[in-house]
């Protein structure tokens, strides 16, 4: 299995970077190419989730994304920020629209709080096809 990771600063401009090699990744893995709209825009939210959820409060660390191709393309997002109870309503109500967005693009997604400390894992999965050799 291998593994791609990018860390980057939590800028807006970003984003599209991090889709470009996720989708890269996401082809070479074996993603079906009808697909792959999908996992550009569920890369594409994820991670403007990741950065809006940091510039928020001000945290500068950056975002980390692994991509892994083993019998799932997976695709993992980490963002920084704080638990929800130190988000206004407003805020709150952004972070619960991207969340439904993302459960409405990906079949295997996975959203929890770090263990680890403040912030947030989002990890999702899609089919593979191997190629014959």
């Amino acid at each position: 299995m291998a593994t791609v990771r990018l860390e980057f600063s939590p800028e807006p401009a970003h984003v599209r970077t991090v889709r470009l090699v996720g989708v890269a990744v996401a082809r070479r893995a074996g993603v079906a190419d009808d697909q792959l709209d999908e996992v550009r825009l569920a890369i594409g939210e994820a991670c403007a989730r990741a950065v809006a959820r940091h510039q928020r409060l001000g945290i500068r660390d950056s975002v980390e994304v692994a991509f892994s191709d083993g019998d799932r393309y997976l695709v993992k997002v980490v963002d920084r920020a704080a638990d929800a109870e130190q988000i206004d309503g407003d805020e709150q109500l952004t972070i619960d629209v991207s969340a439904t967005l993302l459960q409405g693009l990906v079949k295997d997604l996975h959203m929890a709080p770090l263990a680890s400390g403040p912030g947030t894992e989002v990890r999702m999965g899609w089919p593979v096809r191997r190629r014959s050799r």
